[in-house]
């Protein structure tokens, strides 16, 4: 289908107002010790209930693509996590479902819904299916009058994980005492949506067979094995990755009659690396005689080696966390990537040859330039040939050769500019027969990194201008023809501008101003020709006045973006859609081949609207919406939306 575009323009204003905050002076769990100019440690004062509802935070990107069927909803887990920092995971048993009308589902959808009220500071966690990572994702920070946010994952791609018995592991590290008071109480819930003959939105149930070679591409994995480690544990499932030679390692073995494999990685960090990009030079600390202050420099990669060869790397996206760099700045939007980090795929198809010997082989990770301290686990998806009981494989061609980092430094004192720049590839082909016939697939991923940093102000004053590409590239095919490609262009920038001007009376100001992006293009082909694109992109404002240990005035704006264009060739869309004055109209410019009914549903702003289209031919489709926290949640397919809060003190 070909959706053109569809766009929201919308303005909120939101201020809040709050009596002064309080430095904190110990710890958040995944916070260094020694200060940073970017982790705040300023948490609310608390004050008596005034009535208010709680604040509903949020993350902004495009919804699931639903069958109109209804799912089967299952509650996995409730729990209150108060003082769990340093104490083991959250334990429960999965079944698949068994009471569901239809056991083929063409949608699965997991559901993280949380609630708090206090101070806090915000927490990493991650959610296992059998020591398989299923989200992984931070929580906000929670005000005296409450907070409630909702995170929903696609997660079909691990079907097969699904129908089977396992382990639930959920670790949400948290700290509570007389100073920080905040409970996260969750609610963890997944629905199975079954599979409808004719309904558009509903994917085919054998799309998880492999009778066809193209099929198999497009199908989840016959079998998902955990890269992590392994329970009883104190803490994530996660290897930590605490200095630039530490690893993080993993034995496993595969069927002999795999046919495909794929690397998932998931990737976070925090404490001294937390802000990375902005991190100086180890030359700048040791000639300024710095002490406390994070190195290294602002260049990080994540290196994913198989029994010692470097088959992939991460370059990753710099996630901001909902209490990094300015706190106001993240109510109630949240930064990207922070509610559901990205997780990174890496074609390993290429080295099933020297996996399919019966023996146990080892995955492990490293981080170039690392301080303490990074999170790092992976799924390897496996695809089996139910056709035989034995394939074989050969690589061909590899080349990986360590990234070339440049660093130009000029510095008089404190002030002074450094720009770092690095670039790699990595390369890889070969090849696997099986009852599909000899199939070669040919990997390569193309990474660029820029790092422009400004010192001015005796040091008071940093400027961080960064761009991260991020390529890859795979093509399967066979003798006489191509049966699948996929490429993807990621493009991450990312700028920074701090100062902190004293104000005089044991008074400063700090002043930040940030814009973050996440832009990817996407191309595939082998089961249609699907091209798409997403630009989503953050800009925000803050000022803080701080007198002694206390903020005693701050303001936080944040304006977002996103853009997402979807292009198919059998359907032709057209919509247009604009709320000025919390009005909304709706407009279908174009269809084709179908019948469409749509219903949208405005709850907060008391405004409900029904738009119906029938065009004719052989499909029945409805979609519906619900639109909440202004309209924030939009629609599948082209999508922008453009949003304004202000949070203040």
């Amino acid at each position: 289908m070909d959706f053109t575009l569809l766009s929201l323009h919308l303005f909120s204003l939101f201020l809040l107002h709050q009596p002064l905050y309080a430095a904190a002076a110990a710890a958040s769990t995944h916070k260094t010790t020694a200060t940073t100019r970017f982790r705040s440690e300023l948490i609310s004062h608390p004050t008596p209930s005034t009535g208010l509802s709680p604040t509903t935070y949020f993350e902004v990107t495009k919804p699931i693509k639903l069958p109109r069927t209804k799912p089967c909803s299952y509650l996995l887990l409730h729990h209150d996590f108060a003082y769990t920092y340093g104490k083991p995971p959250v334990l429960s048993n999965y079944t698949p479902p068994s009471d569901c009308p239809s056991q083929n589902f063409s949608k699965i959808v997991l559901q993280w819904r949380a609630t708090s009220k206090g101070r806090q500071f915000d927490r990493i966690f991650g959610v296992w299916l059998g020591g398989v990572e299923l989200l992984r994702s931070c929580t906000a920070e929670p005000r005296a009058t409450g907070i409630v946010w909702t995170v929903e994952k696609d997660v079909t791609r691990y079907y097969s994980l699904l129908m089977t018995n396992q382990t639930l592991a959920v670790y949400l590290g948290n700290l509570v005492d007389k100073t920080y008071t905040g409970v996260y109480h969750v609610n963890l819930s997944i629905h199975f949506y079954p599979y409808a003959e004719g309904n558009f939105n509903s994917r085919d149930p054998n799309w998880n067979n492999h009778d066809s070679l193209a099929n198999s591409y497009r199908s989840g994995a016959d079998l998902i094995l955990p890269i992590s480690r392994n329970l009883p544990l104190n803490d994530g499932l996660w290897f930590e990755i605490e200095n630039s030679t530490d690893v993080g390692s993993k034995n496993f073995t595969i069927p002999q009659n795999a046919f495909r494999a794929v690397l998932e990685v998931y990737v976070s960090f925090h404490e001294n690396d937390e802000f990375w990009y902005t991190n100086f030079p180890n030359e700048y600390i040791v000639a300024n005689n710095l002490t406390g202050t994070p190195g290294n420099g602002p260049f990080r990669e994540v290196v994913v080696s198989l029994d010692g060869i470097v088959v992939g790397a991460v370059w990753p996206f710099t996630v901001i966390y909902t209490g990094g760099i300015n706190p106001l700045l993240w109510r109630p939007i949240t930064g990207i990537g922070s509610f559901d980090l990205p997780s990174y795929d890496i074609e390993v198809t290429q080295f099933l040859g020297t996996m399919l010997d019966g023996k146990t082989h080892e995955f492990a990770f490293s981080v170039t330039n690392a301080l303490n301290v990074w999170y790092i686990d992976a799924n390897l998806h496996v695809w089996l040939d139910k056709k035989s009981v034995k394939t074989e494989g050969r690589l061909l061609t590899h080349a990986s050769f360590p990234p070339v980092v440049y660093l130009v430094s000029k510095f008089t004192g404190l002030n002074g500019s450094f720009l770092t720049s690095a670039n790699r590839s990595i390369s890889s082909i070969g090849w696997v027969k099986s009852s599909h016939g000899k199939v070669t697939t040919n990997s390569t991923q193309a990474l660029t990194y820029s790092n422009l940093m400004v010192i001015g102000n005796d040091g008071n004053l940093q400027i961080v201008n960064q761009f991260i590409g991020f390529n890859d590239s795979v093509f399967a095919t066979v003798p006489s023809s191509s049966i699948h490609s996929i490429q993807s262009f990621k493009r991450f920038p990312l700028y920074l501008y701090s100062n902190s001007v004293d104000q005089g009376n044991e008074t400063y100001s700090l002043v930040t101003n940030l814009t973050l992006g996440f832009n990817e293009e996407k191309k595939s082909s082998g089961y249609g020709l699907l091209v798409s694109s997403l630009k989503n992109l953050q800009n925000a404002q803050g000022t803080i006045l701080v007198k002694g240990n206390l903020v005693v005035s701050g303001l936080g704006s944040t304006q977002q973006e996103y853009r997402y264009d979807a292009k198919n060739l059998d359907l032709m869309w057209a919509f247009d859609l604009s709320n000025v004055g919390l009005t909304m109209k709706c407009a279908i410019l174009a269809a084709k081949n179908l019948d469409l009914m749509w219903d949208f549903d405005l709850s907060n702003v008391g405004l409900t609207m029904k738009c119906a289209i029938l065009a004719a031919k052989n499909l029945d489709l409805m979609w519906a919406f619900g639109l909440s926290n202004v309209g924030l949640f939009l629609l599948e397919g082209p999508l922008s939306n453009i949003i304004t809060e202000r949070n203040g003190i």
